[in-house]
C-alpha cells in the first residue's frame, strides 16, 4: 500500500462533491431483478438535486486511515485491522481497492443522513473521484465516469451483499435528468439518455417538492425482501407494469408534460402499494394523498420505509402542496421541506 502523504506533497487536501437524487422506477437498477428481465428494458428514472456530498481527503498518519461523517462517529482504521462493517465500510473498501493508506476523509452531506436520497453512494463516488486524483498523480491517468460507475456499483453491491443498485452513484456522478436502461450483461452497465437541457431543468425544479419525513431510512433490508419476493415470481407482474409506467413517465418528463407525468406517477404508486407496501409509513402515506388531492403525485425516495418523499405538479399546485405537507409535519421532529434544486451537474472537484 501507498502513503498518500508522499503522493500529494504541497497540497492541503482533495475536495469533492457529488449530488444526490429522487427517483422514479427505482429498484429495476438491481442486477438481481434488471439481469433476467433485459428484454424489457427495466428502466430508472432519477433526478440530481442540489444537495451535495462532500468528500475531502488530507494527509494523515502512515499506516492509518481516519474517516469522520456529520452524524457518525470518528474512526481510526489501521490497515493490518480494516473493517468492512458500516457505517464506514464502503469508504475503506474503496482506498483498499487503490492501495492507499496515510489518509483522512471527511464526509459532509448537505442532505439528511439516511434520508433515502442516496447519500451513501454519492460520497462513494466521490471519494472514488478523490481517490481517482490521488492516482493520477502516481501514473498520470485517472478513472472516466464511466469508471467510476462501474467500480462504484460493484465495491457497493459486494458490501451489500448484492442487493446494490446503481442509480444513485449514475445520479452522483452525472447529474441533471436522467433516464437509466440497466444493462448488466454488458461491461458499461447501462444506457443513459438525458430528458432536459439546463433551462427546462430549471422550470421543472419550480414544479418538484422534496420533504425529509425525520425518519432515517436503510436500503438493504428492505431492498432483500423485495428482490427475494421479485425471484420468487410473487411480485413480477407489478414489477413489469411499474416498469412500462416508468418508460412512459420518462417520455412525459422529456416532454414537460407535468399533467401526464403526475397521472404516471400516480400509476406506479398504486402498484408499488401492492407490491412494496412495507415502504409505506402513516406519516408518508398521508403526504402522498395529500398531493394526489390536489392535483400532483408523490413518491418515497429510493426504498421508503421513512426517509424522503417527493413531489410533482403544475407550479400552482405544488406551492398549495407546500403549505399542506408543511402543516402535516409541524409536530414531527426533524421533519422538514427541503431547500433544493435539480443539479446539472456530477462530480465537481475543487482546487485546494
Amino acid at each position: 500500500m501507498i502513503p498518500v502523504r508522499e503522493i500529494v506533497k504541497g497540497r492541503k487536501y482533495i475536495k469533492v462533491s457529488a449530488p444526490c437524487r429522487i427517483d422514479a422506477g427505482g429498484t429495476w437498477d438491481i442486477k438481481a431483478m434488471a439481469l433476467p428481465f433485459e428484454e424489457i428494458s427495466p428502466t430508472t428514472v432519477n433526478i440530481a438535486l442540489s444537495l451535495r456530498t462532500y468528500v475531502k481527503i488530507s494527509p494523515f498518519d502512515e499506516n492509518y486511515i481516519k474517516i469522520s461523517s456529520k452524524g457518525f462517529e470518528t474512526k481510526i482504521f489501521s490497515v493490518s485491522e480494516l473493517s468492512f462493517d458500516p457505517p464506514y465500510g464502503l469508504f475503506l473498501a474503496a482506498v483498499c481497492h487503490f492501495g492507499f493508506h496515510g489518509l483522512e476523509i471527511s464526509i459532509n452531506s448537505t442532505s439528511p443522513i439516511q434520508s433515502g436520497l442516496g447519500g451513501s453512494s454519492t460520497a462513494l463516488v466521490a471519494l472514488i473521484k478523490a481517490l481517482s486524483e490521488i492516482k493520477k498523480e502516481i501514473d498520470g491517468k485517472e478513472l472516466s465516469k464511466e469508471e467510476i460507475l462501474y467500480l462504484s456499483y460493484h465495491i457497493e453491491d459486494a458490501i451489500s451483499g448484492g442487493s446494490c443498485g446503481a442509480q444513485d452513484q449514475a445520479a452522483g456522478i452525472y447529474g441533471g435528468v436522467n433516464k437509466w436502461v440497466w444493462r448488466y450483461s454488458k461491461p458499461y452497465i447501462c444506457e443513459r439518455f438525458s430528458l432536459l437541457d439546463e433551462p427546462s431543468q430549471k422550470r421543472l425544479s419550480e414544479r418538484i417538492l422534496v420533504l425529509y419525513t425525520g425518519k432515517r431510512h436503510l436500503s438493504a433490508d428492505t431492498n432483500k425482501g423485495w428482490i427475494r419476493d421479485f425471484l420468487s415470481g410473487k411480485t413480477q407482474k407489478g414489477w413489469i407494469e411499474v416498469n412500462e409506467i416508468i418508460h412512459r413517465f420518462a417520455d412525459a418528463i422529456k416532454e414537460m408534460d407535468i399533467g401526464k407525468a403526475v397521472e404516471l406517477l400516480n400509476k406506479e404508486m398504486e402498484i408499488r402499494r401492492e407490491i412494496t407496501p412495507d415502504a409505506f409509513t402513516p406519516i408518508t402515506e398521508k403526504l402522498i394523498n395529500q398531493a394526489k388531492e390536489m392535483g400532483c403525485a408523490a413518491r418515497f425516495a429510493g426504498a421508503g420505509a421513512g426517509g424522503s418523499v417527493w413531489a410533482i405538479g403544475e407550479r400552482e399546485n405544488i406551492e398549495r402542496l407546500g403549505y399542506s405537507w408543511q402543516r402535516a409535519i409541524s409536530e414531527i421532529e426533524d421533519a422538514r421541506i427541503l431547500e433544493c434544486t435539480i443539479d446539472p451537474e456530477g462530480l465537481i472537484v475543487y482546487e485546494a
